[in-house]
C-alpha cells in the first residue's frame, strides 16, 4: 500500500498535506487517488466541500450500531429489526454490516440477523471477547431463536469463527445451518453476486 503523505511534506503546506493522508487511510484508497480527490474537495464550490463535511459529521453523530442485532440503523431499532413481516425465530450471523446489506439484496432471507462486528483473527489481535458474541447467546436462549444460519465468510478465519459460534451454542436447543458452498471458499460475502448469495441461502445446510 503507498505510503500516505506527510502533512508537513506536502507541496500545498500542511493542511492539505493533512487532507491527503486522512484520504489515504479510507480502505482501497491509495496515495495518488487520495491526492486527486483532496485536488477535487479544493476546486469544487466551498458550498460542496462543506456539505461533504456536514454529512461525514451527521452520519458519525446520527447512526449507531442496532442494540437488537447490530446493524447500523438512526432509529431505535433498524428496520429489519422492526420488520413484523420477518420471521423472529431465524436468525442469520454475519460479521459486518455490509455482508447484510449484500443478503439482503437477494431478497431471499425471511429471517432477522445478527452482526457479529467482525471476526475471530488472533494475528490481528481480535478474539472472541471483541464480538457481539454474549449478545447472540443471550437472543439464543431468551427468544426462542430455532434456527441459526452461518453467513460468516467461507475462509479460514469466517470458519473458524462460525465453529466458535457452534461450540458456544452447543447447549441450545437451536438448529444450527451455514451457507451452501456454491460460495468459494477464501471469497467475501460483500463481493458475491446476487445469485450467488441466493443459491447459497436456498441450500443452507446442517454446520
Amino acid at each position: 500500500m503507498p505510503k500516505p503523505v506527510e502533512p508537513a511534506h506536502h507541496p500545498y503546506g500542511p493542511k492539505v498535506g493533512a487532507l491527503v493522508e486522512r484520504l489515504a487511510s479510507l480502505p482501497g484508497i491509495g496515495g495518488k487517488t487520495a491526492e486527486r480527490l483532496a485536488q477535487h474537495l479544493l476546486d469544487c464550490p466551498k458550498t460542496e466541500a462543506l456539505a461533504f463535511a456536514r454529512a461525514i459529521t451527521d452520519v458519525r453523530a446520527a447512526v449507531h450500531p442496532c442494540p437488537e442485532c447490530f446493524n447500523l440503523t438512526e432509529n431505535d431499532l433498524c428496520d429489519i429489526c422492526r420488520d413484523p413481516r420477518r420471521e423472529k425465530h431465524l436468525v442469520c450471523i454475519v460479521e459486518q454490516p455490509r455482508d447484510l446489506l449484500s443478503l439482503e439484496a437477494t431478497g431471499i432471507f425471511p429471517g432477522l440477523y445478527h452482526v457479529l462486528g467482525g471476526r475471530i483473527s488472533p494475528l490481528n489481535g481480535v478474539g472472541p471477547d471483541d464480538l457481539n458474541l454474549d449478545a447472540l447467546v443471550k437472543r439464543v436462549r431468551d427468544r426462542g431463536i430455532q434456527e441459526v444460519v452461518m453467513a460468516t465468510n467461507p475462509n479460514l478465519e469466517g470458519d473458524g469463527t462460525a465453529l466458535y459460534i457452534t461450540n458456544l451454542l452447543a447447549e441450545q436447543p437451536v438448529k444450527i445451518t451455514r451457507l451452501a458452498r456454491g460460495i468459494a471458499t477464501g471469497s467475501v460475502l460483500e463481493f458475491a453476486n446476487r445469485e450467488m448469495l441466493a443459491d447459497a441461502l436456498r441450500g443452507r445446510q446442517a454446520f
